[in-house]
C-alpha cells in the first residue's frame, strides 16, 4: 500500500532550501507534487491563494514560504507580517474550503530563548523579535482556522545543499581565513533539510490517514550545541584544526534583532503520533557533509 493515500501535495515556497528538498523527496517517493515558488504564488494575496488551491486541489499543503530576514523584519514589520502572519491565514482558509491538511513551518523564535531546559510543544510562547511575533501570528492563524487539520512544525538552524546556510559558510570560510569568529552563547539544534523533509512527508501522510493529531510539532535534529561548537565540528569534518574557530559573544555582533540564547526544542509529540523524531544532529551532519562540500566546491570525506 502506498504511504501517500491521497498523493496530491502542494509545496509552497518550493524554490527555497527546504521547499526544494521536500519536493525532490516526494517526487522520488512517487507522490504527485505541485511545487510553487514565490514567482508562481504570492501568499500575501488572498485571492491568488484561493485560486491556486482551487486549481490544484491538494490533499496536503506544506507552506515553506516565509520572511526569514530576521534583522530586516525589525525595520519592516508590516512586510514581515504580510508573509509570516497573513499568508498562513490565507492558506488556512483556502485549505478549510477544500478539506485539505496544512503543514505550516515555524520557528524557535516564537519562544523567549531564555529557558534552562528544552522547550516543549505546549510551552508558552513569548517572542522577543518582530520575526518571532509574525511567525507566532501565522501559527495562531493556522491552529484557529484548522483545529483538526492544521499542523505547525517548528524548526531551527536549517542547513542543506539547496541554499545559503551557516555550515556552508563555515566550509567556505575555512578555505579563505586563518581564523573564524563565531558566537558561543546561543544554544540550538542544527537541522538538516533532508531529515526535516522526511519527517514532513511522514507527518503529512499520517495526517491524511487520521493517525497524527493536529497541533504543534517540533522538528529539529536532536541534541544541542552552539554556533561555535557547530563551526568547530565543521572544521573537524574538513580535516582542519578546530582551534582556528574563536568564540565571541552575541553582544559583540550588535545585530538589530535579539537572538535566542537558548532555543533547544523537545519533541515528544512525534512518538505520541506513532512517528520517529529526527536523529541526533551530529549523525545528520556527518551524512550530509559530502553533499554540503560539493555544493560549495569543496571535496571532503567526513571524519568519524
Amino acid at each position: 500500500m502506498s504511504p501517500y493515500p491521497r498523493p496530491r501535495w502542494l509545496v509552497i515556497g518550493a524554490s527555497g532550501m527546504l521547499g526544494r528538498e521536500l519536493t525532490s523527496l516526494l517526487l522520488r517517493r512517487g507522490a504527485a507534487v505541485t511545487a510553487l515558488g514565490r514567482g508562481a504564488l504570492d501568499i500575501t494575496d488572498g485571492a491568488a491563494v484561493r485560486a491556486a488551491l482551487a486549481r490544484h486541489r491538494p490533499a496536503v499543503v506544506v507552506n515553506c514560504a516565509a520572511w526569514t530576514a530576521v534583522d530586516a523584519a525589525e525595520s519592516e514589520p508590516s512586510r514581515a507580517m504580510a508573509v509570516n502572519g497573513d499568508g498562513p491565514r490565507h492558506l488556512a482558509r483556502a485549505c478549510r474550503a477544500l478539506d485539505a491538511v496544512l503543514l505550516q513551518l515555524s520557528t524557535d523564535y516564537v519562544f523567549a530563548g531564555s529557558a534552562t531546559r528544552p522547550y516543549r510543544e505546549d510551552d508558552p510562547t513569548a517572542p522577543r523579535t518582530v520575526y518571532g511575533h509574525t511567525k507566532r501570528a501565522g501559527e495562531r492563524a493556522v491552529l484557529s482556522t484548522l483545529p483538526e487539520a492544521g499542523y505547525v512544525v517548528r524548526t531551527a538552524w536549517l542547513y542543506g545543499a539547496g541554499g545559503p546556510n551557516f555550515v556552508a559558510t563555515m566550509i567556505r570560510l575555512e578555505a579563505e581565513q586563518d581564523t573564524v569568529r563565531v558566537v558561543d552563547d546561543q544554544h540550538g539544534q542544527p537541522t538538516w533539510t533532508a531529515d526535516l523533509a522526511d519527517r514532513l512527508a511522514a507527518l503529512g501522510s499520517a495526517a491524511l490517514a487520521g493517525a497524527a493529531p493536529a497541533g504543534v510539532y517540533h522538528a529539529t535534529n536532536t541534541g544541542g550545541t552552539t554556533w561555535y561548537a557547530l563551526a568547530r565540528e565543521t572544521f573537524r569534518l574538513l580535516g582542519a584544526d578546530p582551534d582556528r574557530v574563536r568564540p565571541i559573544t552575541s553582544r559583540a555582533l550588535a545585530r538589530p534583532a535579539t537572538r535566542p540564547g537558548y532555543s533547544v526544542l523537545d519533541q515528544p509529540r512525534w512518538r505520541e503520533a506513532g512517528l520517529e523524531p529526527l536523529r541526533d544532529w551530529r549523525a545528520a551532519l556527518t551524512e550530509a557533509f559530502p553533499t554540503l562540500c560539493g555544493a560549495v566546491g569543496r571535496s571532503a570525506v567526513p571524519r568519524r
